[in-house]
């Protein structure tokens, strides 16, 4: 066990199960969040390390943040959606992905705003990382 903060890819199922695999074979490197998703957390920072931990709880590995850009939307920059290690191909593509998963009832509801939806002004946390 570590005491480190919890690291959570997605929801438990078996998207979190697909990036963790990629964080793990270090395929996934970026990852991105909304901003107003760190309401009641703080904002990553360079050097924090964090458990990550999959779809059972069960801590996997750890990580260390090596970067932390706010940016808009439109703004992401094409390696951001490469190193997220999904597979994507250009930025367009990691935004639909993005968007479908930002605008699920999941994230409304962790949101607390059944109607929330983003757009190119919608600013991301985008954080770099390594598995330490």
């Amino acid at each position: 066990m570590t005491d480190l903060p919890i690291v959570e890819f997605a929801f438990p199922g078996p998207l979190r199960d697909r990036l963790v695999a990629a964080v793990l074979t270090g395929e996934k490197t970026s990852t991105a969040s909304l901003l107003a998703q760190y309401v009641d957390e703080e904002l990553p920072r360079v050097g924090d390390r964090g458990a990550v931990v999959d779809s059972a709880g069960s801590t996997v590995g750890i990580i260390e943040t090596t970067g932390v850009e706010i940016v808009a939307l439109r703004d992401v920059p094409v390696q951001h959606a490469l190193d997220e290690g999904e597979g994507y191909v250009d930025v367009a593509q990691w935004r639909a992905g993005h968007e479908r998963f930002w605008q699920s009832a999941e994230v409304r509801e962790e949101l607390g705003d059944p109607h929330f939806s983003v757009n190119d002004d919608t600013q991301v946390v985008l954080e770099r990382f390594t598995l330490v």
